[in-house]
């Protein structure tokens, strides 16, 4: 008989902030945020419940969020501080299962179908063990898939977790609001509302070629998605062809100077990724990805034998040409991978 999966999904709280205020602990209760402090340019990267509470939020100007907040504490992005947490955390993953597929500093899925021990017992283990080692708190969600647990993540943050049995998925999909589904962002929300559509429940009642018609291929996502099917694999890290990180936003991208102080981090974020991952891997592409508000995606690449940010400038002006009256609801930045064996010294610059 087939085993019913255990997927958990483990979201570091308010990861870069949190870490911020471990480090300087005269700031505990203070509304703290981590990001660019320049007057018009400089963006946050994450914020604190404290700060959020004053409507301050990731990729947000900064100069926005001390209009809400005049007494927000900023403070500069210290990714290498950041990925030395996240390895450490790592390491705690590794204590309980094989099967971890990280999705970016902060969080990561983690298969533990092959245990004994609960998937809530096992998740409430990992957040204790991660509290005990770096002062940090983690919130989790357990469920029999990707798209369950990391909806249930979400529900008890933070430094919490919350459990979607598999007896409970049909009444729990029922009443999720739709919003609530992987992929849907603000227009795509509002477009689901104008139909009727408020919960996965009312989503359930269009059948497969109606949501096609209207969604396109993303449409097939939505069928499955609402009535809690997924059946993606936890996919731990193997020999990559490529490495890439992304970001989608809770506001579209409408001006191409928004887009070009989002890539700069993100690209930043790929660079320290590599060094410390996969400095042994030679680059042979360098690549831009942007996904439309219509979910139709566009990707610019060219050869490349190093890191360096004045490319990515140029992919990213380029696939910006093709979004038409578009918005652009995520932007992505990779490298194409040589074939293994093929390694050499490489270069970062910005």
């Amino acid at each position: 008989m087939r085993r019913e999966r255990t997927i958990i999904h483990v979201d570091m709280d308010c990861f870069y902030a949190a870490i911020e205020v471990r480090e300087h602990p005269h700031l505990a209760g203070k509304p703290v945020a981590v990001g660019g402090r320049s007057s018009r340019r400089g963006v946050l990267t994450t914020a604190n419940y404290e700060a959020r509470r004053f409507g301050c939020r990731s990729a947000m100007p900064t100069f926005k969020a001390l209009r809400l907040c005049p007494h927000l504490t900023v403070l500069p992005v210290r990714f290498e501080l950041y990925r030395a947490e996240s390895q450490r955390i790592r390491q705690i993953f590794e204590h309980f299962t094989g099967w971890i597929e990280p999705l970016s500093l902060d969080e990561a899925y983690l298969d533990v179908s092959h245990l004994r021990s609960g998937g809530a017992s096992v998740a409430a283990e990992i957040r204790a063990r991660i509290f005990e080692e770096t002062r940090l708190t983690a919130s989790a969600g357990i469920a029999s898939n990707k798209f369950l647990a990391k909806v249930a993540s979400d529900l008890n943050k933070p430094n919490g977790q919350f459990e979607i049995a598999p007896g409970e998925v049909e009444a729990f999909v029922r009443e999720l609001p739709a919003a609530k589904i992987w992929g849907v962002g603000k227009r795509t929300a509002e477009r689901l509302l104008s139909l009727g559509v408020r919960t996965c429940g009312d989503l359930q009642r269009w059948d497969l070629a109606g949501l096609t018609r209207e969604f396109g291929k993303f449409g097939v996502d939505l069928y499955r998605l609402c009535r809690g099917q997924d059946e993606r694999p936890v996919t731990p890290d193997r020999e990559r062809k490529s490495l890439s990180n992304e970001r989608t936003f809770a506001e579209d991208l409408e001006e191409l100077g928004e887009a070009l102080e989002k890539l700069e981090m993100i690209v930043e974020e790929l660079a320290l990724d590599w060094s410390e991952r996969f400095r042994d891997r030679r680059i042979a592409k360098s690549f831009v990805k942007l996904k439309f508000s219509d979910f139709q995606t566009t990707t610019a690449e060219c050869p490349a034998r190093s890191l360096e940010l004045g490319a990515y400038v140029g992919l990213l002006e380029q696939a910006w040409k093709r979004r038409g009256r578009r918005t652009v609801r995520l932007l992505g930045a990779g490298i194409r991978f040589a074939p293994v064996g093929m390694a050499e010294q490489l270069e970062f610059t910005v």
